[in-house]
């Protein structure tokens, strides 16, 4: 299960010599668990991410990882799919299932890249989904960036939301591109306040559903994609704002 396909050490010299991505702001307070049973990945892993200033934990199998998600409270959970004792794909349900750590960010690491492979780990609550290997250490910590930047707010308070040149007010229900307002339903504007404000997070279409919706509302999933196609189609040029994720749902673009 290597991230590279050579030494596993080259891996840890992507970065030119002398070169120190230390003192990110802020970046002191970040945890990542490593979720990993090859040992030099592992290590390799947890040696970049604290030369960058992570604090790191590490489980070689899916048990302890359940068991240190759940102790430490990570921020990012980077997981391996092929595990022992527990598969990645079944500790992540559990992490999603768990109060404690049902938010927590979690990108799986997986050298299983078929499209299948990948809309299941969206599908069980994976944030990012890298397969391996990866091109370099440099592409999976803007990957691990990138995630991070998705639980920031995006908004100035909490009734209005700003992303892309798209702005949402839920205190007016006013939605506007530009200078330009758009008229939209109510689960219209429900279902863009929903994505706009976790640019990059990819949706499942019952969340979408009870968001725009309501819980109660009894529809098929698919119905979904009636209101995004409606919604896009109010939004002219930006339309393409709104990402397909297939065999998933939908996402606003980061």
């Amino acid at each position: 299960m290597q991230l590279v396909s050579s030494d596993p050490r080259s891996f840890a010299a992507v970065l030119p010599s002398g070169t120190s991505v230390q003192n990110e702001e802020n970046m002191s307070k970040i945890t990542v668990l490593i979720v990993e049973d090859y040992r030099p990945l592992a290590e390799t892993l947890e040696y970049q991410l604290q030369r960058a200033g992570y604090e790191v934990f590490r489980a070689a199998d899916g048990r302890e990882a359940i068991r240190l998600a759940k102790l430490q409270l990570p921020d990012v959970i980077f997981l391996d799919v092929d595990l022992p004792i527990l598969n990645g794909v079944d500790v992540c349900k559990q992490l999603r299932a768990n109060p404690a750590t049902k938010d927590t960010l979690i990108l799986m690491l997986s050298a299983l890249g078929e499209e299948s492979d990948q809309v299941v780990g969206f599908a069980v609550g994976a944030d990012d989904y890298v397969v391996k290997p990866v091109e370099s250490y440099k592409v999976l910590l803007q990957r691990l960036k990138a995630l991070l930047r998705r639980r920031e707010p995006v908004v100035e308070d909490a009734d209005q939301v700003s992303h892309h040149d798209v702005m949402i007010d839920r205190r007016r229900f006013v939605a506007s591109i530009g200078d330009t307002q758009l008229k939209l339903t109510k689960s219209e504007f429900q279902l863009l306040e929903t994505l706009i404000r976790q640019p990059g997070r990819a949706f499942g279409r019952a969340e979408l559903v009870d968001a725009a919706l309501g819980e109660d509302t009894m529809v098929l999933e698919r119905t979904i994609d009636v209101h995004v196609r409606a919604l896009r189609k109010k939004m002219g040029d930006a339309a393409d704002l709104i990402e397909t994720v297939r065999g998933v749902g939908y996402r606003f673009r980061e």
